[in-house]
This record gives C-alpha cells, structure tokens and sequence, in this order.
C-alpha cells in the first residue's frame, strides 16, 4: 500500500493519546529517561539554536566531562534520536553533532521547566536555580 504522506509532504496527523494516570505516569517516565545522565542537558543547551559542533569543541565547552562519558551520552542521545552524528570522511577524523528538528523542539519545553523553576517559593527556587556565583563555587 502506497503512503500518501509521503507524495503530499506532510504527517498525517494521529489521533490524540487518551493517557490515563498511569500511561501519563509511564510515559513521563520513559521521556525523562531520554534526558537523564549527568551531562546530557548540558550537551542540549551547547547545541540549541542549529549550533553544529565538534566533538573537540563540545569537550572544550563542558570542563569536567570525560571523553568516554561525552561520547556515551551522546551516543545515547542520537540512538534516541534527538542528536545527529555526521562524519566527514578525512584525516583525521571530523566528526560533528547537532539537535534533529525533534531534538530542537526542545528548547521551548525546557524554557518551560525553568520558568516552572523560577516561579517556585524562594526557599526551593534558590535549590532549584543556579546562578553564575553558585555554579563557580561548585566547580572550584
């Protein structure tokens, strides 16, 4: 059977999920386990807004992380489809990484969750919000 999406350039549209407590509890879950590990969100915020980086620049902009953990986690994230990987083939080897359009979508949601953050009474918004003083003294 031919897909009609595909000749008309567009998604059909699904019907909507009618989650109840548990599938939304569930389903919460599962996408939070798309984002969690140490440096993940901190590799998302190096590549929104279409930044296409080197491997070699993503190690230089998060101080602390290893190689064999950036690529772990990166590779995490482009099996889950929110990085893509391309590899130019030379010598020696370029590799860059950028969001998919899924993986950018992003952005807005987790502007959300620190607006959410934000409007939190004072006594769990200063545990929730780093600043540039507290991030410096945790790191030095």
């Amino acid at each position: 059977m031919a897909r009609t999406d595909e000749k008309v350039r567009y998604a059909p549209e699904g019907k909507p999920f009618d989650y109840t407590p548990q599938t939304a509890a569930l389903s919460a879950q599962n996408v939070i386990r798309v984002l969690e590990g140490r440096w993940k969100l901190v590799i998302l915020f190096q590549l929104f807004g279409s930044n296409v980086r080197r491997f070699s620049e993503l190690e230089k902009a998060i101080p602390g992380v290893s190689q064999k953990m950036l690529i772990q986690q990166l590779r995490q994230l482009e099996a889950d489809g929110v990085v893509a990987r391309i590899v130019h083939p030379q010598v020696p080897p370029k590799v860059e990484y950028h969001l998919t359009e899924w993986g950018q979508s992003l952005c807005p949601v987790l502007d959300k969750l620190l607006s959410w953050a934000e409007a939190a009474p004072a006594d769990v918004r200063d545990r929730l919000i780093e600043s540039d003083r507290s991030a410096a003294n945790t790191q030095g």
